[in-house]
């Protein structure tokens, strides 16, 4: 038998001994509304049964995904500063603080090395849930330190993308990491290294502009946002309606930006054919 109360705002309707669902155990697509419990959800690799929507997954989640087994995480001791004293709702250090305590992650990229198809590769994964995936100077140190890892230990190097941009509580310090982490790519390439990169929904901003698009490999998930500004700036701007699905990955690889898009199913088999093509091309180059 149901019940009412009355509220200041309206009324309320019920049912007697209803028991809530706990929190985390369903989950309702973002797209067609889909509701598939959690675990359901995982088993599937954070992509929707019923339309195909790839959901928005973390570092980890991907490590998870591509590794063999077990990896090894790199760089952690290197972490963001409040070093121009920002501050604007409130100060960049908060900011920082209550990221590393939401996401569990140090920095908005997490670099880690492992085997995938018993091959090395050393990945540094963003996470757009850490400030946005905001490019600061961590971010361009890790990829920094990242290349010059896969320069010692000659092992291919992957960057899975996904940010809004600069992060701009850091000032110009931000903008330069474009700059520094094009720079060092062009010293991977020097040295014979193999640069894949993969591009997530969403890859904006400073990223697209610099380390984004300069693998030797290009690609990205089905349906992901890639670009510098974004659709509703360029519409706003050039006072034109755009193209339908403008800037979405399939978009991008009809125009010629892209080598191919994969499904999150098919990602480490995908993953492990490019890697052993660069180490089959790499024998016969040091033959």
């Amino acid at each position: 038998m149901g019940w009412f109360k009355r509220f200041s705002d309206g009324i309320q309707t019920a049912t007697k001994n209803k028991k809530e669902a706990p929190d985390g155990v369903w989950h309702k697509c973002k797209k067609c509304s889909e509701t598939i419990t959690q675990k359901e959800l995982v088993e599937n690799l954070f992509v929707c049964p019923k339309c195909d929507y790839h959901e928005r997954i973390g570092s980890h989640d991907y490590f998870e995904i591509l590794f063999d087994g077990k990896y090894e995480l790199l760089f952690e001791n290197i972490v963001s500063k409040d070093f121009l004293e920002f501050k604007d709702l409130k100060t960049y250090q908060a900011r920082l603080d209550s990221a590393r305590e939401y996401t569990e992650v140090s920095d908005a990229i997490t670099v880690a090395t492992g085997k995938i198809g018993k091959k090395p590769l050393t990945i540094a994964a963003m996470d757009f849930k850490f400030i946005g995936g905001s490019m600061g100077s961590v971010v361009g140190e890790r990829i920094s330190k990242a290349i010059d890892y896969s320069i010692q230990e000659k092992t291919p190097f992957m960057i899975i993308s996904k940010s809004g941009g600069a992060r701009m509580m850091e000032s110009a310090f931000s903008l330069m990491q474009m700059a520094k982490t094009s720079a060092k790519l062009s010293v991977l390439a020097a040295n014979k290294i193999p640069y894949i990169s993969f591009m997530t929904d969403p890859t904006t901003g400073g990223v697209t502009a610099s380390f984004a698009m300069l693998g030797d490999i290009n690609f990205s998930e089905p349906k992901a946002l890639i670009g510098f500004a974004g659709p509703r700036v360029i519409k706003e701007t050039i006072k034109r309606d755009l193209p339908e699905g403008f800037q979405r990955s399939e978009f991008l690889l009809e125009h010629g930006f892209l080598d191919f898009i994969v499904h999150r199913h098919q990602l480490q088999e995908k993953l492990k054919e490019v890697v052993s093509l660069f180490a089959s091309t790499q024998v016969v180059t040091e033959v």
